[in-house]
């Protein structure tokens, strides 16, 4: 595993991929750092939290060529060949790709000590932002993993993998659509009453805002650390390793 995870982490850097990341959060984080900073108002958990929202749009190039480039290749021949278990080849780029957001994070690591030497507050909910990040971006970065794995070609892993994360990241939004439209239908018929349309609606709203990472985790940048909400990420984080590695799985069968 430490092979493939050594190779994979190593070719971020012998290529734009890594630079092209590290630039674009450098940039994002910068921003949003010197915005609160001019004015007056800095807050490391407001950087966190909004960082979150760029996830769409560098995981999918983070995590792009994990597969699709060794499949476009014929490398990936490798990975049946060689007597190491898939599911460690799947975390080995798993972690290298955790360990470059790793490593994206030291911008607003600096931003913190910038705002620590100007008489700036470090907060449990700077720590509890902390923790989020990176419990949602080995989410993120897990179905991104998955999206590169379904094909040979960077370009629609990446689309894959950014429509998934928006998905994701708009469950809410879909769920108040879906609790609409089929409360909409249900008044059509004249033995729903009223207060059971909105049950149902309510229902729906909750089920889709249950489903929501984003919402689970909302009140750790108050402080509030909630250890279910850490279980509920990294246990989707693992659900989509598996299914990446059931993927891979599959192809071995059907070409042995």
């Amino acid at each position: 595993m430490f092979a493939y995870f050594k190779r994979e982490f190593l070719s971020f850097f012998k290529s734009p991929v890594g630079y092209v990341a590290f630039a674009l959060f450098s940039f994002l984080s910068g921003f949003l750092f010197v915005s609160n900073f001019s004015s007056g108002a800095v807050s490391i958990t407001t950087e966190v939290i909004s960082l979150r929202s760029f996830f769409v749009i560098i995981i999918p190039i983070v995590t792009m060529g994990l597969f699709a480039e060794d499949k476009k290749r014929g490398t990936d021949i490798i990975y049946y060949t060689s007597p190491v278990s898939l599911l460690k080849v799947v975390l080995g780029k798993f972690l290298a790709a955790f360990c470059l957001f790793i490593i994206l994070f030291i911008n607003v690591v600096v931003h913190m000590i910038i705002t620590k030497a100007y008489g700036g507050l470090i907060d449990y909910g700077v720590l509890g932002s902390v923790i989020i990040y990176f419990v949602l971006a080995a989410l993120f970065i897990s179905i991104g993993v998955l999206a590169s794995a379904i094909t040979d070609n960077q370009i629609v892993s990446a689309i894959l993998s950014f429509v998934m994360i928006m998905i994701v990241q708009l469950l809410p939004t879909i769920g108040s659509f879906v609790a609409n439209v089929l409360t909409s239908f249900l008044s059509l018929f004249s033995s729903v009453d009223s207060s059971s349309a909105v049950r149902i609606q309510n229902n729906i709203v909750n089920a889709f805002k249950w489903l929501d990472p984003f919402s689970r985790t909302d009140s750790f940048r108050y402080g509030i650390f909630s250890p279910v909400a850490v279980v509920f990420c990294i246990s989707f984080a693992a659900f989509f390793i598996f299914l990446t590695y059931r993927v891979l799985e599959k192809k071995r069968w059907t070409q042995s």
